[in-house]
């Protein structure tokens, strides 16, 4: 098996939040040497919540530990004259930069990707932003629910009769580090042809757009407008309860309708009113009390196991995060990986994304505390001396 997949490449993470820090942890994950830059205060995801064991301390926020994995971090305040000429001096020796700041404020301490590939030709900065670099938004704040709101998910969530709703959790911001990771790579592979980097422009707002797979096409070829589904009525194929939990149960996957019938015990579901795919809709809320009263006393676990290897249907359960940690098929492929911190201690965190043969992502080390590696990188990297690291650090430059 090889070592690594990218253990050839220098990564400047100067990113903060989620989505930059997520994607260079992803490049670091196979192998890069990514350097976690953060001013002498922290970067924002430190005081992300949550924090383990409810301690609002920087070195607990999970969500920087998940984010900066496989990372070795310093300390460097860009915005004096000095860390912006030590920064230029890493981004010479650097494949990658990271970076989440608003549109041009790189740009006004002449570190924008423009100002630095004279001296690097070669290298890739990789810039996510609520809106993007350029057009009338560029400039706005953006946040998590903005992003949703913005790109037209939310149109399509949640039921009419009530406002549109937001997805849980941060999903904008991953699918962006996620995004970035991808065409980061892309461009470093386009490198390796023609010896110039680029400058990498992610907007959330047009990743999580990009997702909207059917809405806008349907919109563009029809003018149709997909709504958000009816509160009653449309239980079957979307979620409904049962003894434990929550359920999600579909037609197809090779099963038949009688075969469904079976499976819910429910003679009267082969009745005409159910059993044609247009009578199901008309006589949708009949259908829902029927499932419901077939579900009520039976498990999660007892109907996923018997419609998914019975039956080979189309079934699902709505996976609590309980559920989630102790997940056989997870468990199977390795999803999880066990992290020892020095602050935290020992904890288990998704990490393995995808599967390869021969260059599979690999665990090196936990998230760095704030300034771990300043004397350890400024000599590796730059051949400052001991005393020089001590010299800045007093100047307030690290």
């Amino acid at each position: 098996m090889i070592a690594s997949a990218l253990d050839d490449l220098r990564v400047l993470d100067i990113s903060q939040g989620i989505a930059g820090p997520l994607c260079a942890k992803l490049l670091g994950d196979f192998g890069a040497d990514v350097i976690k830059v953060e001013p002498a205060g922290g970067e924002c995801g430190r005081s992300m919540p949550p924090f383990f064991m409810d301690d609002a301390h920087p070195e607990k926020s999970l969500f920087f530990l998940l984010t900066n994995l496989n990372k070795r971090g310093i300390t460097l305040n860009l915005e004096t004259p000095q860390g912006a000429d030590i920064f230029k001096e890493l981004a010479r020796r650097a494949d990658v930069v990271v970076e989440t700041f608003p549109p041009g404020y790189l740009a006004s301490l002449g570190l924008d990707h423009a100002s630095l590939e004279r001296e690097n030709p070669g290298l890739v900065m990789t810039s996510i932003t609520p809106f993007g670099q350029t057009g009338p938004y560029r400039d706005y704040k953006g946040e998590e629910i903005v992003a949703y709101a913005m790109s037209g998910i939310m149109s399509i969530s949640g039921t009419t009769d009530r406002e549109p709703l937001k997805h849980g959790g941060v999903q904008a911001q991953y699918e962006a580090g996620l995004n970035g990771a991808l065409i980061t790579l892309f461009t470093l592979l386009l490198r390796d042809v023609t010896g110039a980097g680029q400058h990498v422009d992610v907007s959330i707002q047009e990743v999580v757009a990009s997702t909207m797979v059917i809405n806008q096409p349907f919109y563009s070829w029809t003018g149709g407008v997909q709504g958000r589904r009816q509160p009653a009525g449309t239980m079957f194929g979307n979620v409904m309860p049962c003894k434990d939990g929550y359920i999600v149960s579909q037609a197809g996957g090779g099963a038949s309708w009688d075969a469904l019938a079976e499976f819910y015990g429910r003679e009267e579901l082969k009745d005409e009113r159910f059993a044609d795919v247009n009578q199901r809709v008309i006589n949708g809320q009949a259908l829902d009390e029927l499932l419901i009263e077939a579900a009520k006393d039976r498990t999660m676990a007892e109907m996923f196991k018997t419609a998914s290897e019975q039956y080979r249907m189309l079934f699902g359960i709505v996976q609590t995060p309980a559920d989630l940690a102790r997940c056989a098929q997870l468990e199977a492929r390795e999803f999880y990986q066990e992290v020892e911190h020095p602050v935290i201690g020992k904890i288990k965190v998704p990490f393995r994304l995808w599967n390869m043969t021969e260059t599979p992502a690999q665990y090196r080390r936990p998230a760095p505390l704030l300034g771990q590696h300043n004397a350890e990188v400024y000599a590796q990297v730059l051949g400052y001396t001991e005393e020089d690291v001590t010299r800045l650090r007093e100047a307030g430059v690290i």
